[in-house]
């Protein structure tokens, strides 16, 4: 029970009686979200991985930062919005960056370090705010929907569903493989539970996958000894020296990882403040997000702190709508998803006896799940729907986030000059898609 005197204290700071809520609501709304989102305990260390990072340690960091993240967000800025390294991204820093890009995590780590700080400095100078005024709110729906087919294509991948072809790009896999075969099993018993509305069904979903995996010998039991002190594998080992020393074949890579850090990492967030504060009922009558700079001053304190305990960029969750949809109102949700995180610290390197087969179906609903905003596309209007159509199209299809977003964003100010439309206050939208212009040369250079 919470004590008489700390009730009036959680009722004083978080609001609750304004909000029409209560400390059992805020609670039951907390674990809420905390049950939607609690795969990414899984799936991330799975995806970094795959970039060579030790999956226990960084199992741990998840926990770790997506519950100081959280708890931050809701103490700060009274939002029941929950945070923790981002899909999309963290894709993006293992696949791209690390595969594609020969960068060692560490100085990926230091990259998601530097766009953190870039966070804080445009959040302190207001420029964040000119940046998400700059870009309409369309954009942001079709970055979205392209990350949400980009992790779909990763995790049919990753299941083998999807394989290479030399005469088409891709093609269907053996679906009788062990691994395929298994992550369709996971994949309808996941998507049943979503679609009965079970909290908690990408969690539940796993695990029934990896019982099955085990029953079925696909995955190989071998427990370990493990503390907390494990973390120390990859805390605090981002490498800013190899950050500065980026050369040779990777050219201005640099500038490009930072880049889309940071701008994938607005998105998303502006993306996800936007839904889950309309639905809270929090948004004010003149439609704007309210305590938008605390919020985004939380997200590069997160992002920072992620990159230290060892992870890729944090971010909000759209997943929190789910505990808004419990009746959460305040930060008090925040908090509460942030001290389970935390708890979950003491399991998280279990992680590690979850097969790929098994997290693959969670990032295809994921993926499924992050279309939904595309609905806010007008696609009968050229002038947003092509722009739009390029960045859904050219994130899967050339497997860069970053392609996507500059195809977007310079075909929607190329569109408005061609129109006649474009007016002083547009400047900002010339200037970037000018300096998209600029890559663009750069890599048709090389």
């Amino acid at each position: 029970m919470v004590d008489p005197s700390e009730r009036g204290l959680i009722e004083r700071h978080f609001a609750l009686t304004e909000r029409g809520t209560t400390v059992r609501t805020e609670v039951l709304a907390g674990s809420t979200t905390f049950l939607t989102m609690a795969y990414i305990i899984i799936v991330n260390p799975a995806i970094l991985g795959a970039a060579g990072m030790p999956v226990a340690a960084v199992a741990a960091a998840t926990c770790l930062a997506a519950g100081l993240a959280s708890i931050l967000m809701g103490i700060t800025a009274n939002v029941p919005l929950a945070l923790a390294p981002g899909m999309g991204l963290n894709a993006y820093f293992a696949f791209t960056v690390v595969w594609g890009m020969g960068v060692p995590w560490p100085v990926a780590l230091g990259c998601v370090f530097l766009s953190g700080i870039a966070f804080l400095l445009l959040t302190f100078a207001g420029i964040r705010q000119l940046i998400i005024a700059a870009i309409p709110p369309q954009l942001f729906a079709a970055v979205a929907g392209g990350i949400g087919l980009f992790i779909g294509l990763i995790g049919l991948k990753n299941a083998g569903i999807i394989v290479t072809s030399p005469a088409t790009s891709v093609t269907l896999g053996n679906l009788h493989a062990p691994g395929a075969a298994l992550a369709l099993f996971g994949l309808v018993v996941t998507a049943g539970l979503a679609a009965w509305k079970v909290r908690g069904a990408i969690l539940i979903g796993i695990a029934a996958t990896t019982i099955a995996g085990w029953l079925t010998g696909q995955v190989a039991f071998k427990p370990e000894p493990y503390d907390l002190t494990a973390i120390g594998q990859v805390a605090f080992h981002l490498d800013l020296a190899g950050v500065f020393g980026l050369s040779g074949s990777h050219g201005l890579g640099l500038f490009e990882i930072l880049f889309v850090f940071l701008f994938v990492d607005l998105f998303d967030n502006v993306g996800t403040l936007v839904g889950v504060t309309r639905r809270a009922g929090l948004i004010d009558k003149q439609g704007r997000i309210p305590r938008l700079n605390r919020i985004l001053f939380t997200d590069a304190v997160a992002s920072i702190a992620g990159s230290l305990f060892g992870t890729s960029t944090v971010t909000s969750y759209v997943e929190s709508a789910a505990g808004v949809q419990a009746g959460g109102r305040t930060g008090l949700t925040a908090v509460v998803t942030g001290v389970l995180f935390l708890l979950a610290m003491f399991v998280a390197p279990w992680a590690q006896l979850v097969p790929l087969a098994a997290t693959a179906p969670a990032l295809v609903l994921v993926g499924g799940l992050m279309m939904a905003p595309l609905a806010d596309v007008d696609w009968d209007d050229a002038e947003i729907a092509i722009p739009a159509f390029l960045t859904v199209a050219m994130i899967p299809f050339t497997f860069s986030i970053a392609n996507g977003l500059a195809f977007g964003i310079t075909a929607y100010a190329l569109i408005r000059l061609i129109r006649g439309r474009i007016t002083v206050s547009d400047w900002l939208l010339l200037v970037l898609a000018g300096l998209f212009v600029v890559r663009f040369a750069w890599l048709a250079a090389g």
